[in-house]
């Protein structure tokens, strides 16, 4: 079982500037809580994510004497490249939409363009010897009135596995997933691409969340993202309430399904106790 913290999602659309003095702080506490992959950050244009255009600064700042990875977002080959700089970098996080909208939103790429961007994402983080990690958006519908179905998703995972990738998660972009879509989805998936470890980046209002992690359990999902709190989720949901899954409730989750995890109560709660002064 593994477990992804973002604080970089819950943090990305504020609009108040958090100080990376309060980000060093959150995030050296979060590594100690025993996270296998801490999402800490992006390098994008910090025009377009004003928040994160500290994230060297941080990555400079951060006590890198814990076990967990950290991850990076990035959408665009400068990005990629200036990610892949830092060796204390493990994992290379890219989001690939099966929705020619939203990526041209995302990335302000086509998703033609975004294949063969991955292309050189994925030689490049080979080089460097980091994972690439693609986060398939708007895997389980999407606001725009496009296209959707099953065969649609398969289509793109089999291009983005065909790159070479072996590590996808499934996101629930907008929080549109039911568990009867997850299942199905996931089915398939896991079916046809036996060699990719799958993930599941689920979105959640407070109502729906049980359904939704107990679907991707019982489908074999062994990683999962979440948010301490549930902060974060698109500002394309148009609903406040969409947010990410609280970290918190799929620990409660896995450990009341007798799941064995290496997580820290004490360093949780300060966690917790920290995030409350950072998301007003």
């Amino acid at each position: 079982m593994k477990l992804i913290e973002c604080p970089r999602d819950a943090m990305q659309g504020l609009h108040e500037f958090i100080p990376t003095s309060k980000k060093v702080e959150y995030i050296n506490v979060l590594l100690k809580v025993g996270f296998d992959i801490i999402d800490f950050g992006s390098f994008v244009s910090p025009k377009v994510v004003p928040q994160m255009k500290d994230t060297g600064e941080v990555l400079k700042q951060i006590d890198l004497t814990t076990k967990s990875d950290l991850l990076a977002i990035i959408a665009n080959k400068k990005g990629a490249e200036n990610a892949l700089c830092f060796d204390e970098i493990n994992y290379i996080g890219y989001p690939f939409s099966v929705s020619e909208i939203f990526q041209q939103k995302n990335t302000n790429n086509t998703i033609e363009k975004s294949l063969k961007l991955l292309e050189f994402i994925k030689n490049l983080s080979d080089k460097k010897n980091k994972k690439l990690v693609i986060y398939l958006s708007m895997a389980f519908g999407n606001p725009y009135n496009e296209k959707w179905n099953i065969d649609i998703v398969q289509k793109w995972a089999k291009k983005v596995v065909d790159i070479g990738v072996d590590i996808i998660s499934l996101a629930d972009t907008v929080g549109v997933s039911d568990p009867k879509t997850i299942k199905g989805l996931y089915k398939v998936l896991s079916n046809d691409f036996s060699n990719v470890e799958w993930g599941m980046h689920l979105h959640s209002n407070p109502v729906d969340f049980y359904e939704k992690i107990n679907a991707a359990y019982e489908s074999g999902c062994k990683r999962f993202d979440g948010a301490i709190k549930g902060y974060g989720g698109c500002p394309f949901a148009k609903d406040q309430l969409v947010g990410n899954m609280p970290t918190e409730k799929i620990i409660s989750f896995l450990k009341d399904k007798g799941e064995k995890l290496n997580i820290n109560d004490r360093y949780l709660k300060k966690a917790i106790s920290i995030s409350n002064s950072i998301f007003k």
